[in-house]
């Protein structure tokens, strides 16, 4: 295979999913500037070893390295003190919004933000996977590594201490 024809089909099967890998880092990384670090090293880590991908689907295989990159990332101890990011997203102004629902819009984001923060990684990357990126059971298993089984396991029990979390405050002990 060409560079080129490898760089189409690279192109076409796995940068499409570029957006799903940095909410995906993002959670598991906790920091945009490290996340986007890790996104672009998996997009290297993955056009490098193209050549293995069979087809199927680009999605699962990507967000594979993805966390196999953040994993590997957080066990060198690399993560540091977790900070607070300004998005600017969230405090551009918009003129068609009321301020009130503006202010309680916000204030329901960072609560669940907070409440996904405290989940243990193992629990908030199983919601991540499926809640924000939309990916089946399967799929999660084939990212993570997992059984079926344990993947629906720490579905249900990570929607659980999310409710608890959100509906009886951050609580660490409801975690155990």
């Amino acid at each position: 295979m060409s560079e080129q024809d490898k760089r189409a089909r690279f192109e076409q099967a796995v940068l499409p999913h570029l957006d799903a890998a940095h909410n995906l880092a993002r959670w598991l990384i906790r920091q945009r500037e490290d996340a986007e670090d890790m996104v672009q090293e998996s997009y290297m880590r993955a056009f490098s070893s193209f050549e293995g991908f069979r087809g199927g689907n680009g999605r699962a295989w990507i967000l594979t390295i993805v966390r196999n990159t953040c994993y590997t990332w957080l066990q060198r101890g690399r993560l540091g003190e977790m900070s607070t990011e300004f998005d600017e997203e969230t405090h551009s102004p918009e003129t068609t919004a009321n301020p009130e629902a503006l202010l309680l819009g916000e204030a329901n984001r960072e609560l669940l933000a907070k409440a996904l923060e405290e989940l243990p990684l193992e629990f908030r990357e199983a919601l991540i996977l499926r809640e924000l990126e939309g990916l089946s059971y399967k799929e999660i298993a084939d990212v993570t590594g997992i059984p079926l089984g344990t993947v629906m396991s720490r579905l249900a029990r990570a929607r659980s201490m999310l409710e608890k979390l959100l509906v009886g405050g951050t609580n660490k002990e409801l975690l155990r």
